[in-house]
Formats: structure tokens, C-alpha cells, sequence
């Protein structure tokens, strides 16, 4: 790997006797010696930290004098510090332009005749194919197979890429469609928790550590590895050995107590935790899980908890290792020889869970586990959480204008019945994700409901569009084993692909008179999904309202098709005799779903994943291209080269300050990387729309924004193009539009960027708290830099998107105590931000003046949110991969 000269650093290179034979490793508690410190009370995710930092000392990323400073871990002193993960994880939403970056990268060497080959992994690599498939067919059996077909039609450029990488680069494997979703793939096959180098002195074992393209990255904290989301952006660097920078780090030690009561699922312990931990702020911290409460928690729950990380704001969490991790490796067939090196290696390292007293963390908060209930998050935030009992009063809340007054049901004509479609309606049930789809407990609960509502006479209705898409084949396999799948099949859950769908907006199209319904009574309908998000617009354009929910409680709301109800009181269905059916008569108990578990099987595990990198017949007879370079075609409409590395030059220009700019987008709270790129659905008449149509692509063809990551042409006009954006220069129009505010026009914001751009006028764009939350979104930082965006003035950022902005060359600034709406600035403003040119350092105070048309100005401070002398490298060269690729240009 690239720069890396561990051997014996500090003298800490030990040996470590397994049942396999001795393998070499870096003593911590050696180390801890040698420094007269005591790691006992050390956080464990410091102590991983620490191991990483040591191994990279000799190299020009680390010195004796950081592996001191960290192992001497004191969060009141911030200290930067170098983070090489041990591999990178990638699905092929974010890997697909990571992919089309590096190849632009090799493009760009060959053209100045440097050997392409030089851009290599430098780590392992794997991507998994799972955001692609779309839910076009549902509630029959050949949906999976028609899904599948459409997948391959629509994909087919994009997979050819992901062959040529598999075939071009060292250490890349691709795991085909058809397989499972990134994370559980990760969390059942592809995380070893130990890992083994080479090094000068032959094998080490070492932590596995990783960083993934996908905000979701931390459901592996639960299995005991340290990972987080990256931008794609930061984790190609990464993948070129580039470390990422870190200060030291905040760990919150969440103490959990007591155990789950009868009947409550780890989706309802999620949802409580993720309204506690964002009511406590742990954004850009470490989230560390310890007390009795653990013991009593499966790595399933584990997982499901730590899958949700983002949703509470934090940079990962970490469950450490202990006997249920072990359990769980041997469960899914892991080798005998791995789960010995596992324990011993932790054990000997002083990471292993309940050795030892409890961490002194930087703070800590407590949650017991049977206070939680029965419960949903919506209508539009994960950390809304909503009693069940009250589903219909947070509806009415979150949508009063909409509701407001006498509405008329929309008549809907449905396999020759006429029905009514109101508000509050549920037209969306998604037994779908990672989240809860690898836990085996929810989803046998899932099939026990449905099979108590199938022999009461219970049935969907016929309204909603129902889907199962579960996180990996071996879900399949244990339903059925059970007996289950027929029931959940007979309400219409019949097996819709083993991929993201729903929960990513992959939710295909409503049936049409229920579409049509939804649009002529301007309808508030829902969806009820066993995902991780449901921020507006997210799941389906038509469906303004989203709850996140257990699997089995999704299969109630597919059969109640409301949630303006109370499940808790008023009767679900009738049986066939008329009589009120309750939820509490087909929710499992504990000892069924127990008794259920037993169809869960490692043999399974073992067989699913023999031949996980094979893929299907489709798969297989993709011919694709081959050689270091890839041959862009030009009339593509899913891959293009972008520009970013033609004419780069050895060196970077000067910095310059940001003169003249204007406003592009005045925008509010919680803007998500949805918001800002989104992922679903391209509509005909937007610019992105268009620009395929002139093309030759009809909207029968477009496919996603998602699917699309590979054409900047695409995405850039994608940029704030989401349906239901704010932004206040156009109130209360919804939508990617603004006001060119030379001319006072209004028009599309791409329409009004390019203009801008014919004049070379710089912009801005004016935010508030959370921006940039959810997806670890590179093109929402890369859309925005292509509009012509110079810098975001925030009140607050989400961890990831502010890192992207950077790597792309936007400058993230944040307002210093005061907003837009404080400060008066509507939009209409000219922005003067002086004090670039001269050189910037993290932490930096800048002044921004802001004209008005009426001549008076505004003067206000805002912070430079560039954390480290490593990331101001990477804004002065313009973005990171400039700055790796002119590293090697150079040489």
C-alpha cells in the first residue's frame, strides 16, 4: 500500500499464537507501556483509531509524536490526525462516477503520457450492485424475473463499466445484481472484523476498518468493525492511498439497560434511539454502545441500531466485539480459523466488549430498553417518532394546509371495483433495506403476521402497492424454510428484486388510476416502508407522506390502507365472518418468532455466498470492454468523461476571492442531499428531461438521476431539480427554480447557472442548519460546483456533505450565531468575500459583505469551515482527486 512502512513501529510488532499459527500484530497495550499511559479506559473506537494511526508511523501521514497525542486521547484538544481504512465499500449508485472518475483520471495521464495504471486501488475494493433495480412489477410471481429485465435494459451501459473496472484494476470485485443490498452483504459475508497485511515482515493482523460510498456505511459498527460514510469523492482518494484527515475525536458512550418487553422489535428500539441521540447531538462525533442493555442485543439489533447512524447525526457508532459477535460469525458461515483470530487478536488487544471497566467517554447518556414501545417515524424526518397510537394526529400536524376543509375522496376504478382513495391513505407498503431486512427476528415476525392475517381471511388493500425486496437471498431462503413466504405472497409481498428499491425512491410507478386519483384530488396519501428514510419526496413524488416502520407493521398497514387510524384501538379488518379483527390477535409473540428463528441456518449463509461474485445469466454474457483505458463512446447517454481533469496543469492557480457573486438558492433547514441531487425519477419537462430527450432517450427510457451518475450533462441539470425543494427566491413555488436577479426573471436554476456562467459571475448559495444531510451524496457537492457555486453559507452542515463540497472545491462557510432570515437577506443581494487570495487555515473567520439593489449593505462574519491543513491542500488544488492526480502528473 501505498507509502506504508509498518514492520516495528515503536517497538510494538508482537506475536500472536491462533489455532491457524502465529501471525505478527501491533501490541496496544505494549505501546501503552512504552508511553507510561493506561488505554484501559480508553474508548475502543480511540484504541482502533490509535492502531491505525501506529501502523502509519514511517511514512509521511503520521509521526511517534501523533501516536503519542492520540493514545494520550483527550477530546477538549483537537489534533489532526491521518485515517488509512483498511478497504472501501461502494454500491454502484456512488461507485458508478467513481468509477467514470478514476477512468477520467487514467485518461487524463495517458493523454500527457504518464503509464494509466498508476491509478490503482491501493486497498481492496468491492462494490455492490443493489441501487439499480426498480420496482416496475410487484404482487405476482414473475415480478422478480421482470424486474430483473427491465434492470439489465436499462443499466446495461453502466454494467459494462463495472466489468471493465472489475477486469482493469487490481483488488476491485463487483457484486453483481440480483445478489443483496451493500450493507447486509457486507455485515453477512464481506467483513472479516480481523484482517491480515503483508507488510516488509510478513503477515499482520490488523482491524477492519473501512469508509464506504454510502451514508449507511455504519450498520458494520454493529458487528464490531469501524466504518462511516464518505463522499465518493473522498473515498477515491482513499482508494489511491490517500488517508483521510480526522481531529480527535468526541465518543459518546451510550449505556444501554434493561431488555426489549414483549412484542417491541429492534426497528421500535432504532427509531428511539435516533429521536434520543439527536435530542442529545452527536452530530460529528462517535457514538460508542456499552452496559448490560448490549448483552441482551443480537448483532441483527446491533446492526439495525448502528445502520441508522446517520439518522442520528453521528460519524459512525461501535458496538465492540464480544461472544455475540462470535456467535454471529459462526452463524454466517465464516471460517473456523477467522472467528479464533477474531477472538484471540481482540482479546489480546484489549478490545474485546465487557473486559475491563467502563471507558471514560466524553460524555454520556442512557436509554432503557424496556421503556421503549411499539412505534413509526414520519411523516417526512427519521427522528420524528410517532407512538403507533398516534400515526393520524402526526399526519394531520405535518400536513394541515394541505387538509384542511371538506375533501372529496377520488373514485378509483381497480380490477373492476370501484373504491374511494382519500387522504392519509396508504398506497406504498415496502417490506424493503438493509435496516431491518437482515434481521431475521423482524422479518420472521413479518411472515407470522401475515400468515395469522392470511387464515383469518385477511387480505391487502387493493390500493396499495405492496413489495418485498430483501437485503440477501438467504432472506428468501429462511422465510421459506420456515413456511412463510406463501403468506406474505398471498398479501401481495411476493419478492420484487434484492436490492435498495423502495427505500432509496426506487418505488417504480403507482398503478396508473391510483396515480391519476392521487393527482386530480391533489391527495396526501402515504407509504409504509422498513427503511431508514422518508425525507419529502424521497420514496415516491406522489406520496407526500413516509413512515418508518417494522416489517410485520408494514404488513399491517398494507391490510388496514390507512394511517389516519389508531392500530393500537380501532379494528384492522374483519375475518370472514365479520368480525373485528385487532392487531394484537395476528401480532407474534416472542416464542413463536423464536421458535421461527430456527429456519435461520449458517449452511445457508455458506451456499448463498460460494458463488456471490459469479452473478447471474445476464451477467455473464455482458461483454465488456477491456485494456487500462476505457473507450468512452460519445453518444452515450450514461457515461461520459467529464472535465474535471482535462487541461489540469502541474500546479494549481491562485486562490482568488469571491467577487460579484449572486445568490442561485435561499434555502431552509434539513436539505438533504435529495434535495440537492436527487436520485428518483427524472420528470420530462425539467432540464434534465429534456436535454435526454434531445438525445434520442424517450421517458419510457430515462431510468433514475441515480442510474444516471455517470453524465455530468445529466446530473448537473439534475442539480436542485428535486420537486419538493424550497427555495425562498421563488416562495411558494416548489421546485428546482430561481429568480436571475440581474434580469429578475424567473427560470429553472439550471437555466439561470448557465447564464450566470456567460458572464463568469460567481454564485452562493444561502442555507440553514443541516445541510446537506442524508445521503453521502458526491454529485450534490459536484452538481453544485458545475453550476458555477463558489461557496455555501450554512448555519450548519452534515458531516459528509461538507467534506464533499471541499473535495470539489465549494467552500463551505457557516454563519457565526446569526441566518439569512436575521441578517435580512433575501436572495437579491450581491456577495463580496475578500480574504481568500491571502491564504487560508482551518478554523478561519471571513468577512462577507452582501449589497442590496437599494445600495445599503450588510456586513457579517462567517467561519471557514475547513477543518484541517489537509483538507485546505485539497481546496487550493481545487478539489482532492485534482490534487492526487497532479501529485502523479508531477513525478
Amino acid at each position: 500500500m501505498t507509502d506504508r512502512a509498518t514492520t516495528n513501529p515503536l517497538g510494538t510488532r508482537s506475536s500472536l499464537e491462533t489455532a491457524s499459527g502465529s501471525i505478527d500484530y501491533l501490541d496496544l497495550g505494549r505501546l501503552a507501556d512504552s508511553l507510561g499511559i493506561d488505554l484501559a479506559r480508553t474508548p475502543v473506537t480511540v484504541r482502533v483509531l490509535l492502531e491505525n494511526v501506529l501502523r502509519q508511523v514511517g511514512t509521511p501521514h503520521a509521526s511517534e509524536d501523533d501516536v503519542a497525542g492520540l493514545a494520550a486521547w483527550d477530546p477538549a484538544t483537537e489534533r489532526e490526525f491521518a485515517f488509512m481504512p483498511a478497504r472501501v465499500l461502494l454500491q454502484d449508485f456512488t461507485g458508478v462516477p467513481g468509477v467514470v472518475d478514476l477512468a477520467a483520471m487514467r485518461a487524463a495521464l495517458a493523454r500527457d503520457g504518464h503509464d494509466p495504471e498508476r491509478v490503482d486501488p491501493q486497498v481492496p475494493v468491492d462494490l455492490v450492485i443493489d441501487h439499480s433495480v426498480q420496482i416496475d412489477a410487484f404482487g405476482t410471481p414473475d415480478a422478480y424475473a421482470r424486474n430483473v429485465e427491465l434492470e439489465y435494459e436499462r443499466n446495461r451501459e453502466r454494467y459494462l463499466l463495472l466489468r471493465w473496472a472489475q477486469g482493469a484494476f487490481s483488488g476491485f470485485r463487483v457484486v453483481p445484481p440480483g445478489t443483496g443490498i451493500v450493507h447486509q452483504v457486507n455485515l453477512e459475508y464481506l467483513a472479516r472484523v480481523v484482517m491480515t497485511i503483508e507488510d516488509e515482515a510478513g503477515a499482520l493482523a490488523v482491524p477492519d476498518t473501512l469508509v464506504g460510498t454510502d451514508s449507511h456505511t455504519p450498520m458494520v459498527n454493529g458487528l464490531g468493525v469501524l466504518g462511516w460514510g464518505v463522499g465518493g469523492i473522498e473515498a477515491e482518494a482513499a482508494m489511491l492511498g490517500q488517508p483521510m484527515p480526522l481531529v480527535t475525536p468526541k465518543v459518546v458512550g451510550v449505556r444501554l439497560t434493561g431488555e426489549l418487553t414483549p412484542g417491541v422489535t429492534a426497528t421500535d428500539l432504532v427509531l428511539t434511539v435516533t429521536e434520543h441521540l439527536r435530542r442529545h447531538g452527536v452530530v460529528g462525533k462517535f457514538v460508542e454502545f456499552f452496559g448490560d442493555g448490549v448483552r441482551r442485543l443480537t448483532v441483527p439489533d446491533r446492526a439495525t441500531l448502528s445502520n441508522m447512524t446517520p439518522e442520528y447525526g453521528a460519524t459512525a457508532c461501535l458496538f465492540p466485539v464480544d461472544d455475540k459477535t462470535l456467535d454471529y460469525l459462526r452463524l454466517t458461515g465464516r471460517p473456523d480459523a477467522l472467528v479464533d483470530l477474531v477472538e484471540r487478536y481482540m482479546k489480546a488487544q484489549g478490545l474485546f466488549g465487557g473486559d475491563g471497566g467502563e471507558p471514560a467517554y466524553s460524555e454520556t447518556t442512557e436509554l432503557d430498553l424496556s421503556a421503549v414501545e411499539p412505534c413509526m417515524a414520519g411523516p417526512s424526518r427519521p427522528q420524528d417518532r410517532v407512538d403507533l397510537s398516534r400515526s393520524a394526529a402526526s399526519l394531520q400536524a405535518a400536513f394541515a394546509p394541505q387538509l384542511a376543509g371538506s375533501r372529496s375522496p377520488q373514485d378509483v376504478e381497480l380490477n373492476g371495483e370501484h373504491l374511494d382513495l382519500e387522504d392519509g391513505d396508504v398506497v406504498i407498503a415496502a417490506i424493503t433495506s438493509c435496516t431491518n431486512t437482515s434481521n431475521p427476528s423482524v422479518m420472521l415476525a413479518a411472515g407470522l403476521l401475515a400468515k395469522k392475517a392470511v387464515e383469518k381471511g385477511l387480505t391487502q388493500r387493493p390500493w396499495v402497492k405492496t413489495s418485498l425486496a430483501p437485503g440477501s437471498r438467504v432472506v428468501t431462503d429462511y422465510l421459506e424454510r420456515a413456511g412463510l413466504l406463501p403468506y406474505l405472497e398471498k398479501l401481495g409481498f411476493n419478492v420484487v428484486g434484492y436490492g435498495c428499491t423502495t427505500c432509496i425512491g426506487n418505488s417504480g410507478p403507482l398503478p396508473p388510476p391510483v396515480a391519476a386519483a392521487v393527482d386530480a384530488g391533489d391527495l396526501t396519501v402515504a407509504a409504509v416502508l422498513s427503511g431508514n428514510r422518508n425525507f419529502e419526496g424521497r420514496i415516491h413524488p406522489q406520496v407526500r407522506a413516509s413512515y418508518l416502520a417494522s416489517p410485520p407493521l408494514v404488513v399491517a398497514h398494507a391490510i388496514a390502507g390507512t394511517v389516519l387510524g389508531d392500530l393500537t384501538r380501532d379494528p384492522i379488518g374483519c375475518d370472514e365472518e365479520g368480525n373485528d379483527v385487532m392487531l394484537a390477535d395476528i401480532w407474534p409473540s416472542d416464542a413463536e418468532v423464536e421458535a421461527a428463528l430456527g429456519a435461520v441456518a449458517s449452511e445457508t449463509f455458506r451456499e448463498r455466498y460460494a458463488t456471490v461474485f459469479d452473478g447471474d445469466l445476464h451477467w455473464r454474457e455482458l461483454r465488456a470492454p477491456t485494456g487500462a483505458t476505457y473507450a468512452w463512446d460519445e453518444e452515450s447517454t450514461y457515461v461520459r468523461e467529464p472535465g474535471f481533469f482535462r487541461d489540469l496543469g502541474e500546479k494549481p492557480p491562485p486562490l482568488q476571492d469571491i467577487v460579484g457573486a449572486y445568490v442561485l438558492a435561499v434555502l431552509g433547514d434539513s436539505v438533504t442531499t435529495d434535495h440537492i441531487s436527487p436520485a428518483g425519477m427524472i420528470p420530462s419537462s425539467g432540464p434534465a428531461g429534456q436535454w435526454l430527450q434531445a438525445h434520442g432517450v424517450t421517458p419510457a427510457y430515462f431510468n433514475s438521476f441515480g442510474s444516471r451518475r455517470g453524465n455530468h450533462e445529466v446530473m448537473i441539470r439534475g442539480t436542485f431539480a428535486n420537486i419538493r425543494l424550497h427555495n425562498r427566491m421563488v416562495d411558494p413555488k416548489e421546485g428546482g427554480f430561481t429568480v436571475h436577479v440581474p434580469t429578475g426573471e424567473e427560470m429553472t436554476i439550471f437555466d439561470a447557472a448557465a447564464r450566470y456562467a456567460e458572464s463568469a459571475t460567481p454564485l452562493v448559495i444561502l442555507a440553514g442548519k443541516e445541510y446537506g444531510s442524508g445521503s453521502s451524496r458526491d454529485w450534490a457537492a459536484k452538481g453544485t460546483r458545475l453550476l458555477g457555486v463558489r461557496a455555501v453559507i450554512a448555519e450548519s452542515y452534515e458531516r459528509i456533505h461538507r467534506s464533499n463540497l471541499i473535495g470539489m472545491g465549494v467552500l463551505p462557510l457557516q454563519f457565526k450565531g446569526e441566518n439569512a432570515l436575521s441578517l435580512r437577506l433575501d436572495g437579491r443581494e450581491m456577495f463580496n468575500i475578500p480574504g481568500i487570495a491571502a491564504g487560508l487555515h482551518p478554523g478561519q473567520e471571513l468577512s462577507v459583505t452582501a449589497s442590496r439593489p437599494d445600495g445599503t449593505e450588510t456586513n457579517f462574519p462567517v467561519l471557514c469551515r475547513i477543518d484541517s491543513e489537509v483538507e485546505v491542500e485539497y481546496y487550493r488544488h481545487g478539489g482532492v482527486l485534482q490534487y492526487v492526480l497532479r501529485g502523479m502528473l508531477g513525478t
